[in-house]
């Protein structure tokens, strides 16, 4: 089981608010606690500096045989008002000569004096045991007469340490009370910006199977939730017309499928309802025949479709002379044709990838309905254009009466009969041919359009020379 902050977006994007907010606090504590101190140190080292340049100056004014006597009444007023600073003066054998102020601590004499002529010394910073830290510098001096002494200048830093301290708890405080009021800004605006989500699952709930119309409104949604929005309209467009499809496709298969189930009951009911002979009995046999021979084709068709449409047809791919299946399928309709007194023309010749099978169908089901609607002494003619752009076109043209722009738009549906087509023989009668035809061309990866006018009607199919990219197939035959 999920721990909460893990499944919920807010309280995870309020933590990472907090979290940054106070990193960036921290930094900046740092940052200025930091600068605080070498604010101290940069004071503590301008006092020493200055007092070290101040007993230089007085130490080379005096001979070196005076100075036990001359160094306290030169030295000692030096000091007045700075309790907290400590000097002394050390010849060479480290023999106090003079000691003022607070004690010089012992860890301070232990340094490496810097020479006579450094007028910014190192400064340390350390304490002796039971002592106050301290900050100090050691350097040489000389006197009046070229004698090398040491000057020992120590502040007491005690007090700034205790400030630091101080400001550091304070900052604490101030960082724990900053996290918690960042967590809580973080969480209401987090809130409140996640708050058009809200919308989003309020529409969820809202869709069913009779809501489908429902849309979200965008405009008033923030910038980074207007695509998820936007294809979340899409997607319920999408389903909308899918569900149209489906009851469309369900009442039409239900109508069609009534027709020959009622005429099959309508015959034996006629059968039945008298004694008959056996020769009568035959002709019902076989008229029943042809009406079952036509609902499997229908059930074959519309099992094809389905599976066409959810992308389980999957082509075997081949090398595929077109030219040569179209003569054929010219051969194996040239009965028909002739029964019509329609003449049958292949011109061109080109070579495709793709399934030999279900392109024989799909170019078959376009010449059995080309010869269906071409009036007798007429041609129906076949053309392949030259591969260009990779791919091939292939033309299906017949002479006859105009197909209107209303069926036209339609033509490649399910069960879509043209109103001047008369069944004849080698015609399936389904009206599931062209969108046969279609879902073919589409596993393809190809394209299939109609024209009708000045009494022609053509059939254009482009099919990609090499096999394409996996193609999906949905929504082929609309309903």
């Amino acid at each position: 089981m999920k721990l909460r902050w893990r499944s919920s977006l807010t309280l995870r994007l309020a933590l990472l608010f907090a979290l940054l907010s106070t990193l960036i606090l921290l930094g900046l504590g740092l940052f200025v606690g930091r600068e605080v101190d070498a604010h101290f140190q940069e004071g503590d080292l301008e006092e020493l500096h200055g007092k070290l340049a101040l007993s230089r100056g007085i130490i080379a004014t005096l001979p070196a045989d005076g100075l036990p006597e001359a160094l306290p009444a030169r030295l000692g007023p030096a000091l007045l008002g700075h309790p907290h600073l400590g000097l002394a003066v050390l010849d060479r054998e480290g023999v106090p000569l003079f000691v003022g102020g607070s004690a010089v601590p012992k860890w301070l004499l232990r340094q490496p004096s810097a020479a006579s002529d450094s007028a910014h010394p190192p400064a340390y910073t350390g304490n002796d045991p039971g002592q106050a830290p301290q900050r100090g510098i050691l350097a040489q001096a000389r006197t009046a007469d070229g004698q090398s002494l040491q000057v020992a200048i120590a502040v007491d830093i005690e007090h700034h340490q205790r400030f630091i301290a101080s400001f550091a708890r304070s900052l604490a405080w101030a960082l724990s009370l900053a996290i918690l009021g960042n967590l809580l800004c973080a969480w209401l605006a987090a809130r409140h910006g996640l708050a058009p989500l809200g919308h989003l699952l309020g529409l969820a709930r809202r869709v069913s199977g009779e809501r489908l119309h429902e849309r979200l409104e965008t405009a008033h949604l923030p910038t980074e939730l207007q695509p998820l929005a936007h294809e979340l309209n899409e997607m319920l467009a999408r389903l909308e017309e899918a569900f149209a499809r489906l009851a469309g496709a369900a009442a039409d298969i239900a109508h069609e499928l009534r027709t020959p189930l009622t005429v099959l009951i309508t015959q034996t009911q006629v059968a039945l309802s008298r004694a008959r002979s056996a020769e009568e009995y035959r002709e019902v046999l076989y008229s029943s025949l042809e009406e079952h021979e036509r609902l499997s084709r229908m059930i074959g068709d519309m099992l094809f479709l389905a599976q066409a449409e959810n992308g389980l047809m999957l082509p075997n791919w081949e090398a595929v002379d077109i030219g040569a299946l179209l003569q054929s399928l010219t051969e194996f309709y040239g009965l028909l044709a002739e029964e019509q007194g329609v003449r049958l023309a292949v011109e061109g010749s080109a070579t495709v990838e793709g399934d030999a099978l279900m392109l024989r169908r799909a170019l078959g089901n376009l010449v059995a309905n080309a010869v269906r609607h071409t009036p007798a002494g007429e041609t129906v003619r076949i053309r392949i254009a030259p591969k260009t752009a990779g791919s091939v076109r292939i033309c299906v043209e017949n002479p006859g009466a105009p197909i209107p722009a209303a069926q036209l738009e339609r033509l490649f549906a399910r069960f879509q009969r043209l109103d001047t087509a008369q069944p004849r023989p080698g015609e399936t009668g389904t009206g599931l041919g062209l969108a046969i035809t279609r879902s073919i061309v589409l596993a393809h990866g190809g394209e299939i359009s109609a024209e009708s006018s000045a009494g022609l009607t053509r059939f254009h199919i482009r099919l990609p020379s090499t096999r394409p990219p996996k193609v999906y197939v949905n929504n082929l035959a609309s309903c």
